[in-house]
C-alpha cells in the first residue's frame, strides 16, 4: 500500500510507548500496533484525531503517500482520478 505510517517517528521524538500512547487515544495497544506496522487497511478520523491531540501533530506527521514507480511514465491512477474531480468541480 503506497500510505506509510510513521507513528514509530512521533513515539521516539514525544518519548512515549505504544502502551501508553493506546491508553490515550483509547486504543488497545495491539490495534496501535497493527497501524503502526502497516497492517491496518483503514483508520477512522475519530482515532486519527486522538492520535495527533495525543502527540501535539498533524495527520500529515503520522501518514505519507509513497508512489509506486510506473513503468510506462504515466500518471499515477490516484493523480488521474484527483485531476478529474478538480476538473469536474464547481
Amino acid at each position: 500500500m503506497p500510505i506509510t505510517v510513521d507513528i514509530d517517528v512521533m513515539l521516539a521524538k514525544r518519548k512515549l510507548s505504544v502502551g501508553e500512547l493506546a491508553d490515550r487515544v483509547g486504543i488497545t495497544p495491539a490495534n496501535l500496533a497493527v497501524l503502526k506496522n502497516g497492517r491496518a487497511k483503514a483508520v477512522r478520523f475519530t482515532t486519527l484525531a486522538a492520535l495527533c491531540e495525543a502527540l501535539d501533530c498533524q495527520p500529515g506527521d503520522l501518514l505519507r503517500f509513497e508512489a509506486k514507480d510506473t513503468a510506462g511514465g504515466g500518471p499515477q491512477p490516484s493523480a488521474t482520478v484527483a485531476k478529474a474531480e478538480v476538473e469536474d468541480g464547481p
